[in-house]
């Protein structure tokens, strides 16, 4: 009898626990990372698709189709073509505040053709790559959504989850123009990840960054018959590139200006009528680069002036400003880093990763990346990139991270890069994303207090700074880059 008692006193004992914790069915994050798990034969599919394809800017079309058919199936209400850009796209799911957005990118990089091989090799077919790793990035941030959906939809949360499918980040472009058409201005926050060779919560600045591109007008001739005859748009570009060389020299060192010859004429014996230099401009606060391009557009009138042709045209497609980090958000995603926990790669993936490795110098002392970083106390760090993120960080709280899907030291835009984000090691990488994104988006539907204390956060940061832009009013999106 004694032992009957006992066994149904530890019984009910057993029972009283289960029902004070949360069951597998009640707890959101078991939930979306179950979702993710589960499903993760779909995503590494919809990543080789992206990863095949290789879509360079403003041209994804199989790439955002892709990332659309995945978000429909799963329930999300898509609205496609958006701010007059047929690759841009919303996705939505659930109703009522708060509203919770995710950033998707998926553009490839032109002259990154790369084979999935530890070895540099060109790629049948293919004159792009993903140098940048947006294959899994869209990939993960899609399926992060669809991870907060199984959530909302069984009732454990509310409010409503974006997916903001957002093309041509790679010349700062998609996001930019979604801002100006306004496709942003219900959202309460906004979450987003990056393909990186560490797994980190993204505490630091980017640099501002202008695109622009002068284009001079000559005149034609022979250019051996009648050259006196001739006034070549070329030679603006070359007097021109000559001059900002001369001004490097005089800006801050924080500064980066770059740039490629777009159009150079079409052969030697003929004067070149028509000439196209494209340049990036960036500097650690938009402010710099907003007297910078004043500089830049002299010089570029003063090369017509030189070569007597005319300056016909100074296009600016995209002006991205510098990401203001939120602290709030990112100890949010770092309690999620911690939680999910770093990919761990195999002996084949690091095999793989070291190998592509040999060209570095000094050897990297990692292949991979296996830990979560140590979130820092100090102030945010100076990146050196350029993201149209940045212009969301000025107008919402946005939090970032990094989670490693390639070669440790790899350089940014490179076959190294592309080589390992269509394989397991990118996957794995997207994986880890995917559950970060959901789990963090999970902890602010839950504690709305943190919203509110990222919206303070950016508060405090935009107290003397106000948002200007260098792209004309009422400037629509570029139908083409190249």
């Amino acid at each position: 009898m004694k032992t009957l008692a006992l066994v149904i006193l530890v019984l009910f004992a057993s029972l009283a626990q289960l029902l004070a914790q949360p069951s597998a069915q009640s707890d959101p994050k078991t939930a979306a990372f179950g979702w993710v798990d589960t499903n993760g034969a779909v995503l590494n599919r919809v990543n080789r698709n992206i990863w095949t394809w290789a879509e360079t800017g403003l041209e994804e079309t199989k790439s955002s189709e892709e990332l659309q058919n995945l978000l429909k199936a799963n329930g999300f209400t898509v609205e496609a073509g958006v701010a007059g850009m047929p690759t841009a796209f919303v996705a939505s799911y659930g109703t009522g505040k708060p509203v919770i957005g995710i950033l998707a990118e998926y553009d490839a990089l032109p002259g990154l053709s790369q084979d999935s091989s530890p070895e540099r090799t060109n790629r049948a077919g293919a004159t792009a790559g993903h140098g940048c790793g947006h294959s899994v990035f869209g990939t993960a941030s899609s399926g992060a959504a669809i991870a907060v959906k199984q959530a909302l939809a069984s009732g454990a949360i509310k409010g409503t989850v974006k997916l903001f499918g957002t093309p041509a980040e790679e010349t700062g472009i998609g996001k930019t123009y979604m801002l100006r058409e306004g496709l942003f201005k219900d959202v309460d926050t906004i979450l987003a990840w990056h393909a990186g060779d560490l797994t980190a919560a993204a505490w630091d600045y980017s640099k501002a960054m202008i695109s622009v591109k002068f284009k001079f007008e000559g005149l034609a001739s022979h250019a051996s018959v009648s050259p006196h005859q001739g006034k070549s748009a070329l030679d603006a570009v070359e007097l021109m590139s000559v001059g900002v060389n001369f001004m490097r020299e005089h800006v801050k060192e924080d500064t980066r200006i770059h740039y490629v010859i777009t159009n150079g004429g079409g052969q030697p014996n003929v004067v070149p009528p028509s000439a196209e230099v494209w340049y990036y401009l960036r500097a650690n606060k938009h402010s710099d680069v907003e007297e910078y391009f004043v500089w830049l557009t002299e010089i570029a009138r003063a090369a017509a002036a030189m070569s007597r042709t005319r300056l016909i045209e100074t296009r600016i497609d995209a002006d991205m400003h510098e990401v203001l980090p939120n602290r709030t958000l990112v100890e949010v995603i770092q309690k999620n880093l911690e939680l999910v926990g770093a990919p761990k790669f195999d002996d084949r993936e690091r095999a793989f990763a070291r190998a592509t490795q040999k060209d570095l110098k000094p050897m990297p002392a990692l292949a991979l990346s296996e830990r979560v970083e140590p979130l820092p106390a100090t102030p945010p760090r100076q990146g050196t990139h350029s993201t149209d993120v940045g212009d969301l960080t000025w107008h919402f709280p946005v939090g970032q991270f990094t989670a490693a899907t390639y070669s440790y030291g790899a350089p940014g835009h490179s076959w190294q890069i592309v080589a390992c984000t269509g394989t397991s090691i990118g996957e794995k990488g997207m994986m880890v994303a995917a559950k970060t994104l959901a789990g963090a988006a999970i902890d602010l539907y839950r504690s709305p207090e943190l919203i509110q204390r990222a919206r303070e956060d950016l508060k405090k940061t935009m107290a003397d700074q106000k948002y200007t832009t260098l792209i004309p009013e009422g400037q629509r999106a570029p139908k083409t880059i190249r």
